[in-house]
């Protein structure tokens, strides 16, 4: 591929992340008119479904809840509530990667047969000179 196609690509992927952008931007905007007519409240955690006569709206309200491990299980033990963790609580290990970087090998080749790997879909950012 030559350079000079390079370029247009990186123009033509810029042109239609803005785009993308003002989509999006759009698309949101008539989602908060949707939620202020139909009067969701804010808090919703489930499902709203409005009936309408061409199609049907479904409105899914979520709560982002983060759980703090050290404070919880601080709770748990002052409390007496240990046993309860494992079956209210789900506890995901994650990998620390500049601590598993920097293990020594015996540790992590025999960790290692846990984890799985798999390449994502790379992020792009092109910046275009004015």
């Amino acid at each position: 591929m030559s350079r000079e196609m390079l370029e247009v690509l990186a123009m033509e992927w810029s042109l239609h992340k803005r785009l993308e952008e003002d989509a999006v931007a759009g698309r949101r905007a008539i989602e908060d008119q949707i939620v202020k007519w139909a009067a969701i409240p804010e808090t919703l955690d489930g499902t709203e479904t409005l009936k309408l006569d061409s199609c049907e709206v479904k409105i899914v309200g979520r709560i982002d809840r983060k759980v703090d491990g050290d404070k919880l299980q601080e709770l748990a033990a002052e409390h007496g509530l240990t046993d309860h963790l494992s079956t209210l609580f789900r506890w995901k290990p994650e990998l620390a990667m500049k601590a598993w970087n920097s293990a020594d090998a015996d540790i992590t080749s025999v960790l290692s047969g846990a984890i799985t790997a798999k390449a994502g879909r790379p992020s792009f950012k092109i910046i275009t000179k004015e």
